[in-house]
């Protein structure tokens, strides 16, 4: 650290302090980082006992220029990985902050950081001020398409360096919106022997014929992105006794057993006398599923969607949403719900990182009538045919940002317009207008209308 001031006889009237803080997320930091973590949480007067484990370490150093800000005229400034303006961090580090009294004066918004430095991993970053001086309206900087720097003042700046009030977006198990429900896959915790390659698949069936009503088609974020075939064996319980007439299977039963008498959780345990089922199932009554993958590339300008038909087991890698309206499909691939996505639920590395919870049950929705249902349905179909022209390709060629199929780009464009001119009777000019359209709709329905930011004075 270094300081620097000056005085006014034995006063300091400026104190500048500086420091390098590593971008370590929570599962980089070791006990000591988790340590510092705590300490600083624990010594702030507002802390209740928020939970750690979604924090970035630099965090520590916003809430210790918070505290500090109880002195007046406090201003300070941090280059920070974006991961604090997103996702469940938001709610959890935010208020904390804004209890000192503080505010954002000013905020560019997330890019690429790169250095010199052999080990640079060219992380997301953003730039934002925080100050306890309310003399200037803040502004808010951000890189058009072209690469050139704009700025916008606003009356305030949210935590997720948006225009407007706060909204924080927490988790919650209902939908805000009329949606259906949406349900992570199915969880085998099976040491790997409840799914097979297409090899192992095809062997299996070569060998004994009756077991390839036990196999189904097992899919989760890879399979659905990259084409991959994949099995798992999904057998009943009255057909258990049918199914171990073949070796192969009792074998992995047995080590499934295995597997799960040696774990160290009870859940686990309990499960090793059903060796033939996954510990968590979730599976629909009808014959389609729309699936989405829980983990997705940045680069792609949709997010990956896909309907399954049939008896598909959806993976845990993935989210699914069983016997659905299609119409929920066009929501899913439209890019008001990408913008939304990587704003609210946060990144796994540089790619979005999905939840139901989070990111699906908060999509804050103008409520459908049946012709925006019907017309969104039609949108829908259109995307999968445009899809289907270009067979085998996989979605990870379809969606390369430079290799779009034409065909397959005018069908999301279309749904797109649809889509925007249900929420404002227009196309949205730009990824900052439909967040600030979002997040007014959903203040309105989650009644979080004018919450202005806790413990400032303005």
């Amino acid at each position: 650290l270094m300081g620097g001031g000056q005085h006014r006889g034995d006063s300091i009237t400026e104190l500048f302090v500086c420091g390098n803080p590593p971008y370590l997320g929570y599962s980089l930091q070791n006990s000591v980082h988790k340590d510092d973590l705590k300490s600083v949480l624990s010594s702030l007067k507002f802390y209740q006992g928020e939970k750690l484990n979604y924090l970035d370490y630099i965090a520590g150093w916003l809430l210790k220029a918070a505290e500090y800000g109880k002195y007046k005229n406090v201003t300070s400034a941090f280059v920070a990985t974006n991961s604090i303006c997103q996702g469940i961090s938001v709610p959890i580090l935010w208020p904390l902050i804004f209890k000192y009294s503080q505010k954002i004066q000013f905020a560019y918004t997330s890019f690429k950081w790169s250095n010199l430095a052999s080990n640079n991993a060219g992380v997301s970053v953003v730039i934002i001020g925080l100050t306890t001086n309310f003399r200037y309206k803040p502004k808010i900087y951000s890189t058009s398409t072209n690469g050139i720097t704009v700025s916008k003042t606003v009356d305030e700046i949210n935590p997720y360096l948006l225009s407007g009030n706060i909204s924080y977006i927490r988790p919650v198990f209902q939908a805000v919106s009329s949606l259906p429900s949406m349900e992570l896959g199915n969880t085998p915790r099976d040491g790997g022997q409840l799914n097979l390659n297409f090899t192992e698949s095809k062997l299996l069936i070569e060998r004994n014929k009756f077991t390839e009503k036990y196999l189904c088609p097992f899919v989760g974020a890879k399979e659905l992105v990259r084409g991959t075939v994949r099995k798992c064996l999904w057998i009943e319980e009255n057909d258990y006794e049918q199914a171990i007439i073949s070796s192969e299977i009792k074998n992995r039963l047995n080590l499934v057993r295995q597997m799960r008498q040696n774990s160290k959780r009870k859940t686990t345990k309990l499960l090793a006398e059903l060796p033939h089922q996954f510990a968590e199932v979730r599976i629909g009554k009808g014959d389609s599923t729309i699936i989405v993958p829980s983990v997705t590339s940045e680069n792609r300008p949709y997010l990956p969607v896909g309907l399954m038909h049939g008896r598909t087991i959806v993976s845990n890698s993935a989210f699914a949403i069983y016997d659905s309206p299609l119409w929920s499909l066009a929501l899913i691939a439209s890019k008001i719900h990408l913008v939304w996505i990587g704003t609210v639920c946060g990144r796994l590395g540089t790619g979005f990182r999905y939840s139901n919870t989070l990111g699906w049950n908060t999509f804050p929705v103008p409520k459908l009538t049946s012709k925006n249902k019907e017309d969104l349905t039609r949108a829908a179909e259109n995307i999968l045919l445009a899809r289907e022209e270009h067979f085998p390709a996989t979605i990870a060629d379809l969606y390369k940002p430079d290799q779009m199929p034409e065909n397959l780009r005018v069908a999301h464009e279309h749904n797109d317009e649809i889509i925007e001119r249900i929420f404002i009777g227009r196309r949205f000019k730009n990824d900052t207008e439909r967040l600030e359209k979002l997040f007014e709709l959903y203040s309105k329905m989650t009644g979080q209308v004018d919450n202005k930011q806790e413990g400032t004075n303005h």
